[in-house]
């Protein structure tokens, strides 16, 4: 119970309550009127005097960055891909399976007997038949045939999985193959053994 000659008590009261007159701690006020101090050398060094850069303009700085580094990796990429070969790392395909079931299969079915896309188990291959050939056309799609070019919605490393996911569906045996095209003849194997 406080004594109603209490210093800390007010002399206003509301339904018989009364009112304490705290003193903040003086670590708090200091503070407080740091980030008043703060606040004023902040406005005029960005906002008054324009020495600083502005949310907007870092994020441009930040966003050309990382367009140059986005491009470096690429082209870096474009320039590497005649030497990649099919990775044979079981989680690297199962992204690649995971990446193809949700991208690659409305148009070549799941088990890649094709549907608007062409049979990618076949010897019919329109576009080449080696794996560089086959990340080329995942990456830069064929905008002519309804195919869209992946490098712009995948990073490498997934465009890899992907291409190295379908290269083990070459030869399955699928329950209703898809035709082969008419106008394509099928992959040089090398001499057959029945002659």
């Amino acid at each position: 119970m406080m004594n109603e000659s209490d210093p800390l008590l007010l002399d206003h009261e509301v339904d018989g309550i009364r009112e304490l007159d705290n003193k903040l701690p003086r670590w708090w006020v200091w503070l407080f009127y740091g980030t008043i101090a703060f606040s004023i050398g902040y406005l005029v060094y960005y906002h008054v005097l324009g020495a600083g850069p502005l949310m907007a303009e870092e994020y441009e700085r930040e966003m050309k960055a990382g367009a140059a580094a986005k491009a470096a990796a690429m082209s870096r990429f474009e320039a590497n891909i005649a030497s990649l070969e099919p990775s044979q790392d079981a989680a690297v395909l199962e992204s690649g399976r995971q990446l193809f079931t949700t991208l690659c299969a409305p148009c070549h079915r799941m088990d890649g007997g094709g549907l608007v896309g062409p049979n990618l188990t076949d010897d019919y291959w329109i576009h080449g038949s080696t794996f560089a050939d086959n990340v080329r056309v995942i990456w830069d799609g064929v905008p002519a045939k309804g195919m869209i070019t992946w490098k712009n919605n995948l990073r490498p490393d997934q465009i890899l999985a992907v291409a190295s996911y379908i290269y083990t569906l070459r030869g399955a045996k699928l329950e209703t193959p898809g035709k082969p095209p008419e106008n394509q003849a099928p992959v040089d194997t090398g001499p057959s053994i029945y002659e």
